[in-house]
C-alpha cells in the first residue's frame, strides 16, 4: 500500500525529523501533542495536529487508544513511533493492527521477542549469538550466592526498556539488595515492570551497535556499527560512525551476529543490535532496540542513505533498495547531545525557557533539534534538546568540525553540557580513540571545568557597557551624551551581577583619556571600547574581541571566543524570607518526591539518603550534608517539588 497520511505518535525532535522526510516523500503527518507542547515546533511542523489533554507521558504519548483515535480521526493510514513512548510497545503495534493502521516499525512479536531483556539473551544464545551470563531476579532468589556465581562486578538491570533506567553496578555484596531494590522501583516508574537481572559487567567495556534493516520480504541486512562508548549514568553522550576500535575483520563478525540476531526474530524495519566490546575483542550481545535510535543521524552521514525513508518504504511493502543493500561506509560522523543539565551539579536535570538556540551552519555539519527561540524545557520528558552531527572524510575532521559547531552554538536562559561536549571532543585521550565506557569517570576535569577568571571578567564588563549603550540608544534627551558624564568627575557607575554564587560588582567610567573599568579587584586596561545593546567591541591589553550580548529581562548572556556566560543582574534587596535557614536540604530541580527515607527527629550521617525525587524519568538522592538531627520534613511521597524548595532541615550535631 501506498502511505499518503502519516501520524507521528513522539514529540520533540524525532517527530520534527520524521516530519522533514514525510515532507520530501510528499506524505502528509499529523502530529499528537500534549498541554505543555502546544506551542512546539513539531506541533506548527505538522500538517495537522491533534491535542492529547494533560501533561504526563501517561496521560498523553503513552495513551495508545487516544493515539489511534486520533489517526482514525484525520484519516492517517499509519503510524511511526519514533524512538521511546509507545516504540516499542508490542500491545500498541496489535492495537494498530486492529484499528487498520500500519505500524512502522517491526511486528509485534518481534517487539515481545526482544521486549524482555531475559528472554531476548536466551533467544540469542540460541541463534549462536554470544552473550553474557546472568540469572533473573525472582521472589526468593539468592542474590549473593547467584551474584557470587557470575562474578563481581555485576550489573544490576532491568529487563524491560532501555536509555540507562533501571541499571546499578554492584562492586560486592555490600549494597547488592539496596541495588536491586532502587532498580526496581526505577523500572517501575519507566517502563512499568520491575523486573530486573543480574549480569557479569564486563570492566573498561565499550558500547557498540549494529544498525540492521529487513523487509517484508525476508531480506535483513546490516549497515555497519556505531560507537556509544561516551555515556554519563548509563546513558549515550557522544555518539559515533564507524567505531573506531573496529577493523575490517570484526566489522564482519559484528555485522554477522547482528544479522543472525535479526533473523532469529523475523526482523523487519530498522533497528539495532547492541553488544559489549570487551577489551581483547570478545563481544557479547546486550539487546535488540526494536526501533529507530537516537544516534541514526552518524549512520545515516556516513552511508548516504535516510533510514527514516528506508522505514517508510518498508512499510509500504517495497523490498530494500539496492542502495541499502550496497550500502559503504564513506568519512566519519559524530553525534552529540545536547542536553538541558546541569553537568558540575552531577548532571542534574533543569527546566527553564529557551531564550535562544542558534547553531552555527558550517560545513558538514547537521541539526535535530526540538526547541527553537521561547520553548519551554519541562520536567515531564526527556533532557535533550538536540542533536548535532558532524561528518567528514576523517575522525579527526568530523571532531574538529563538531568540536567548532558546538562552541560557536547559542543556547541562552537554560544550563546545558554544551562545554562538556567540547571539553571531550578536544581531549587528547578521546582524540585517539582510547574510549570505553569509563571514560567519563576517568576524566573529573571535564565535568568540572576551571571557570576562567579573566574570561568571566572580560564578559561582565561587555554585559555592563551593552546595557549603558543600550540604555542611551533608548533615551529621550542628550542622546548624544555618553552613559555617567558629568561636567566635574565624579564617582564611577557601578553595577551588580550574579554568576552562578557569585556577585561581581563591575566599576566603569569614561574618562578623556579613555575607559576605566574594574570587575570586582580585576582592572582591565581597557584602550577602546565601541558598544550597542547587543554586541561590544572591547581593546583589553591590546587585543580587541567581538562579544555578543543578549539581554532577556535581568538575565544578560554573552558569547564571545572564549565561550559563554550568563549572568544575572543581583537584586539591591533580598525578599524577606527568601534565604533558606542553615542545614536546609533544597530540592536540586523541580520533580516528585518518590522516596522519604527518614522521620523527623531521626539522627542521620553525612551522606546518608533523606529523601529520592524523580525527574525526567531518572531518580535522584537528596542525602544529608552532615551528621545531625532531622529538625524539619517538610515533603511526602507523591508530592511535586520546585527547584530550591525547602524538603528538609537537618540541624548539625557538634563534635
Amino acid at each position: 500500500m501506498t502511505i499518503s497520511k502519516l501520524l507521528v505518535a513522539n514529540r520533540g525532535e524525532i517527530a520534527l525529523r520524521v516530519i522533514r522526510t514525510a515532507r520530501e516523500m510528499d506524505v502528509a503527518t499529523v502530529a499528537v501533542f500534549s498541554d505543555p507542547d502546544a506551542d512546539a515546533p513539531f506541533v506548527h511542523a505538522a500538517d495537522e495536529a491533534v491535542a492529547l489533554p494533560g501533561s504526563s507521558p501517561a496521560d498523553t504519548y503513552l495513551r495508545g487508544d487516544l493515539v489511534i483515535a486520533a489517526a482514525l480521526a484525520t484519516g492517517a493510514q499509519a503510524v511511526h513511533p519514533g524512538y521511546g513512548f509507545l516504540s516499542e510497545n508490542a500491545g500498541f503495534a496489535r492495537d494498530c493492527a486492529a484499528a487498520g493502521l500500519v505500524f512502522v516499525g517491526p511486528t509485534p512479536e518481534a517487539i515481545d521477542a526482544m521486549g524482555s531483556k531475559t528472554a531476548a539473551k536466551e533467544l540469542m544464545a540460541a541463534a549462536g549469538v554470544p552473550v553474557l551470563p546472568g540469572v533473573v531476579v525472582a521472589e526468593g532468589t539468592d542474590l549473593v550466592a547467584e551474584a557470587a556465581r557470575i562474578g563481581y562486578p555485576v550489573l544490576v538491570k532491568a529487563a524491560f526498556g532501555g536509555g540507562g533506567r533501571g541499571m546499578r553496578i554492584v562492586a560486592g555484596p555490600d549494597g547488592l539488595t539496596d541495588a536491586v531494590d532502587s532498580a526496581r522501583r526505577e523500572a517501575v516508574s519507566a517502563f512499568g515492570d520491575g523486573t530486573v537481572f543480574l549480569e557479569r559487567y564486563v570492566e573498561r567495556p565499550r558500547h557498540v551497535e549494529v544498525q540492521v534493516v529487513g523487509d517484508t520480504h525476508g531480506t535483513v541486512v546490516h549497515l555497519f556499527e556505531r560507537e556509544c562508548s561516551i555515556q554519563r549514568r548509563y546513558q549515550k553522550v557522544l555518539e559515533e560512525a564507524p567505531s573506531p576500535a573496529v577493523d575490517d575483520a570484526l566489522r564482519a563478525q559484528l555485522g554477522k551476529a547482528a544479522v543472525a540476531a535479526a533473523q532469529a526474530i523475523g526482523y523487519v524495519g530498522a533497528g539495532t543490535v547492541e553488544f559489549v566490546l570487551a577489551p581483547d575483542g570478545d563481544f557479547f550481545f546486550l539487546e535488540v532496540n526494536t526501533r529507530l535510535q537516537v544516534e541514526h543521524p552518524v549512520t545515516e552521514l556516513v552511508t548516504g542513505l535516510d533510514l527514516v525513508r528506508v522505514q517508510l518504504q518498508v512499510a509500504e511493502g517495497l523490498p530494500l533498495p539496492p542502495e541499502v543493500l550496497d550500502a559503504r561506509v564513506t568519512g566519519h560522523a559524530i553525534e552529540a547531545r545536547l542536553n538541558a543539565e546541569d553537568v558540575p551539579a552531577g548532571y542534574l536535570p533543569v527546566t527553564g525557557t529557551v531564550h535562544r538556540f542558534a547553531v552555527p551552519a558550517l560545513p558538514g555539519v547537521r541539526v535535530d533539534s526540538g526547541v527553537a527561540d521561547g520553548s519551554v524545557v519541562g520536567v515531564h520528558y526527556d533532557s535533550m534538546l538536540a542533536k548535532v552531527i558532524a561528518h567528514g572524510a576523517t575522525r579527526d575532521e568530523a571532531c574538529r568540525r563538531l568540536a567548532r559547531a558546538l562552541a560557536e552554538t547559542r543556547v541562552h536562559g537554560i544550563v546545558t553540557n554544551r562545554d562538556l561536549l567540547v571539553a571531550v571532543l578536544r581531549e587528547p585521550e578521546f582524540r585517539a580513540g582510547e574510549i570505553d565506557t569509563g571514560y567519563l569517570g576517568r576524566h573529573p576535569e571535564l565535568t568540572s571545568p576551571r571557570v576562567d577568571a579573566e574570561v568571566t571578567a572580560l564578559h561582565a564588563a561587555a554585559a555592563v557597557l551593552a546595557d549603558a549603550a543600550g540604555r542611551r540608544a533608548t533615551a529621550r534627551v542628550q542622546r548624544p551624551v555618553p552613559s555617567g558624564w558629568r561636567n566635574v568627575p565624579s564617582v564611577d557607575q557601578v553595577a551588580v551581577l550574579a554568576h552562578g554564587d557569585d556577585e561581581l560588582e563591575v566599576r566603569y567610567r569614561r574618562t578623556r583619556e579613555g575607559w576605566r573599568v574594574r570587575v570586582g579587584d580585576t582592572a582591565l586596561d581597557v584602550g577602546a571600547v565601541q558598544a550597542t545593546a547587543d554586541r561590544v567591541l572591547l581593546t583589553v591589553g591590546g587585543v580587541r574581541r567581538s562579544l555578543a550580548v543578549h539581554r532577556v529581562g535581568e538575565e544578560v548572556f554573552v558569547d564571545g571566543p572564549a565561550g559563554s556566560t550568563a549572568f544575572t543582574e543581583a537584586p539591591r534587596f533580598p525578599v524577606p524570607g527568601s534565604q533558606a535557614g542553615e542545614g536546609s536540604l533544597l530540592a536540586p530541580m523541580p520533580g516528585t518526591v518518590v522516596r522519604v527515607a527518614v522521620a523527623e527527629g531521626d539522627t542521620v550521617t553525612a551522606g546518608q539518603t533523606v529523601l529520592v525525587l524523580e525527574a525526567m524519568k531518572m531518580e535522584h538522592v537528596v542525602a544529608a550534608p552532615t551528621d545531625g538531627v532531622v529538625g524539619e520534613l517538610h515533603a511526602t511521597v507523591g508530592e511535586t517539588v520546585d527547584t530550591g524548595a525547602v524538603l528538609a532541615v537537618v540541624t548539625a550535631v557538634e563534635a
